[in-house]
């Protein structure tokens, strides 16, 4: 086992999990537009963190790039240059991706480490596709999907610039999310495929469809719970973060469906347990599906009579995509069976 590939390997798969983790801290916080441009925060590497760093200033330098705030809008410098005493219309270009001009230091460096990690996790699977090198004439395989890897990092960078230059449109947010969870289904097929696996899983074909089956019906879950995310996301704007009990006063229709659709869920899950358990086996990768399915019913329980407490929905979603990856992991070592 190549010991550096294997590294990164590991530290590609947890980074896009504290992306996806930190993602969902980003919508709960409302931070999403924390940085109202890309892939710089208000035209610096490194973001304010007052509301005075963001004003005209006279006889000051600002690089090409750098933004300001005059009368609650957006200009950006469009080369580098000096200010004289007077502040000089000319010289600036308004901001043209939207109309957001609002700065709040928690929400620039929530955003901020988001995409922070964002960039450690795409320069950590950019080395596990040059380690994957090492292994081409052994496996080209890996070399391969490690490269589809980069190229999905970069379609996944270039996604969150539209989603910030939409300002958080919805079906952008999860587009974005969906890529991520690409992402997970290729690093998990390349980690079980460099695990060495001591005992055999025994399977069949009915036991094959029914994980299969099950994947898919967490995929449809986590599909409609980001189109439930998205009415609370619409409610969170209209009543605010302190009125966390209005935002599901009343739900669509897709939030009775997605809680009524986990039932499906767990009762698979559970005929699954079933037979894995008449073949006296019961995979420590399964016992941690049938928990994360556990608690993400908990979590949905709390969320919706607990009136969303703190961290509920962030946890709620990494719960989702752990459980995507678990499936997945399992999943593919049992198709590797003959």
């Amino acid at each position: 086992m190549n010991k550096p590939y294997s590294f990164f390997l590991i530290a590609s798969l947890v980074l896009v999990y504290l992306v996806i983790a930190a993602g969902s801290i980003v919508r709960m916080t409302g931070s999403g537009m924390g940085c109202p441009d890309w892939p710089k925060c208000f035209g610096y590497i490194i973001p304010p963190t007052e509301r005075s760093q963001l004003e005209w200033k006279p006889e000051h330098t600002y690089k090409k790039g750098e933004v300001i705030i005059v009368e609650e809008s957006l200009r950006v410098a469009p080369r580098d240059f000096t200010t004289e005493k007077n502040f000089t219309e000319e010289n600036w270009e308004p901001y043209t991706k939207h109309d957001y001009a609002i700065f709040n230091p928690i929400h620039t460096w929530i955003e901020f480490l988001n995409r922070l990690l964002g960039a450690l996790a795409g320069l950590a699977t950019l080395l596990l596709f040059v380690f994957s090198l090492f292994k081409l004439k052994k496996d080209r395989l890996l070399s391969v999907v490690s490269f589809l890897i980069v190229l999905g990092m970069g379609f996944q960078a270039w996604l969150g610039k539209t989603v910030v230059d939409s300002n958080l449109l919805p079906y952008k947010i999860t587009l974005h999310m969906i890529m991520a969870l690409l992402l997970v289904l290729l690093l998990i097929f390349l980690l079980e495929r460099n695990l060495t696996i001591i005992k055999p899983l025994k399977s069949n074909y009915t036991l094959k469809v029914a994980v299969a089956v099950g994947l898919f019906l967490t995929l449809v879950q986590i599909g409609m719970g980001t189109q439930v995310r998205q009415f609370v996301d619409e409610q969170m704007k209209y009543w605010g973060l302190e009125v966390a009990s209005q935002w599901l006063s009343s739900p669509p229709f897709i939030f009775y469906f997605h809680r009524s659709f986990s039932l499906l869920v767990i009762a698979v899950h559970g005929l699954i347990a079933y037979q894995l358990f008449q073949n006296k086996q019961l995979p420590l990768v399964f016992k941690f599906v049938l928990i994360l399915i556990g608690l993400e019913v908990v979590t949905g329980i709390v969320m919706y009579y607990f009136d969303f407490p703190f961290s509920s929905q962030p946890l709620h979603l990494i719960l989702a995509s752990l459980l995507f990856g678990a499936q997945s992991f399992f999943m593919i070592r049992l198709i590797k069976q003959r």
